[in-house]
């Protein structure tokens, strides 16, 4: 293990200290077997205004890698008979039903809209099959918010999600704001907040602190700071930049800040066919079935498009091979070049966040800085490498 410790470390203090078009300002990365988490690391600073040094409790806005979280709560309640996965979504939040599918804009840029042919389910929601999107990634929605006022998620407002759909539901995989509203059906079904109901039924009985949508004044003086790459390449710090700590609406898509010990304690769960150190989290045959694609022959993950350069450039795992989508993970079907195996977990964060979760081999891993826009090369190069090194330490087979 002191061999993986410093090929780790390595890779880590090589991210934060090169030239800064090819550095990132501070990175937190953990590796966590079935029992514990085996390595923790930290480098750089939290931000480049102050050099506060970055370290192990660091808190970060974890964006999309909140979504898993969520969806778990989700697959609870299916478990416990209170939710049909295929019964319409508008059973449960009536006012989904009100959104019509955008079938362009006319000639005065006014969108047009239509009833959509079938109804949104939750299944869709989790499978991101539903027909919503993120402006960032979709040249419609993007034109909604500058063109029409349309909100931006990260405003954590209702209006944000009443967008109209990208197609009829059930038609095809687009990534989008599908498990915000699949936290909508939790909170209706629950009759309290997600916040609460994600505190009382997977926080503390994993053990996870330091995680919540509304940060306390430890996690706060504990936050890495937002940073940009502009097109030189060259990181500027954000400091006003934050998710909302009083949304109106706790997002299930992307609203948790974290630190990244307390994802670590998530990520075994799932190791653990969903069994917890205070008790189970979810039953081994719910995990058996949702760490499986879910998704329909004519429904493909596809390659994500920069839409808002400021906000993501073009981003993909993995081109060229096979990828689906599971209840709400990524899932590779080939194996990956870091040595990913077949049936394996992962997603990402908007501010460049990565994790995969290797079930065949009981190791996960988590890698965590702040910048914009997504897809960053820097951060996302090293972090492939993070994963590569942490298989072949673990003994994991990498193809040459």
């Amino acid at each position: 293990m002191t061999d993986l410790t410093s090929a780790l470390d390595a890779i880590l203090t090589r991210a934060t200290s090169g030239p800064g078009h090819e550095s990132v300002p501070g990175v937190v990365a953990m590796v966590t077997d079935r029992t514990e988490t085996i390595y923790k690391g930290a480098s750089g600073v939290r931000s480049l205004a102050d050099a506060v040094p970055m370290t192990p409790d660091t808190v970060f806005a974890l964006f999309s890698t909140t979504k898993a979280i969520a969806g778990t709560a989700v697959l609870q309640c299916v478990e416990e008979g209170l939710l049909d996965l295929d019964a319409p979504a508008r059973t449960y939040v009536p006012e989904i039903a009100a959104l019509q599918v955008l079938e362009g804009f006319d000639a005065t840029g006014a969108p047009i809209l239509r009833a959509p042919r079938t109804d949104i389910t939750t299944r869709m929601l989790m499978l991101h099959t539903a027909g919503f999107g993120y402006d960032f990634f979709n040249e419609s929605y993007a034109r909604l918010a500058t063109e029409h006022g349309q909100p931006s998620v990260i405003t954590g407002t209702k209006a944000a999600l009443m967008t109209p759909l990208l197609f009829d539901p059930g038609t095809r995989w687009e990534y989008g704001t599908n498990i915000d509203w699949a936290g909508q059906v939790v909170e209706r079904l629950r009759g309290e907040s997600l916040g609460s109901v994600l505190r009382k039924r997977v926080f503390e009985p994993l053990g996870m602190s330091d995680i919540a949508f509304t940060r306390d004044a430890a996690m706060k003086a504990r936050t890495a700071t937002m940073h940009a790459r502009g097109s030189d390449g060259q990181l500027t710090p954000q400091p006003n930049f934050a998710l909302p700590d009083t949304p109106e609406v706790e997002m299930a898509g992307h609203g948790l800040y974290a630190s990244v010990e307390a994802y670590m304690a998530f990520m075994r769960m799932w190791l653990n066919d969903g069994e917890g150190p205070h008790g189970r989290i979810l039953a081994p045959e719910t995990v058996a079935w949702a760490a499986r694609n879910g998704l329909e022959p004519h429904q493909k993950v596809v390659m994500l498009p920069g839409v808002i350069p400021s906000l993501s450039n073009d981003a993909e795992f993995f081109p060229g091979q096979k990828k689906s989508w599971a209840y709400t993970f990524m899932v590779n079907e080939e194996e990956a070049p870091t040595g990913r195996p077949p049936g394996s977990l992962g997603w990402a964060g908007l501010a460049n966040l990565f994790y995969w979760i290797d079930r065949t081999n009981g190791i996960a891993g988590y890698w965590a800085t702040q910048i914009l826009p997504f897809a960053d090369r820097a951060s996302f190069s090293s972090y492939l490498e993070f994963e590569t090194a942490t298989n072949i330490g673990m003994g994991v087979k990498v193809a040459a």
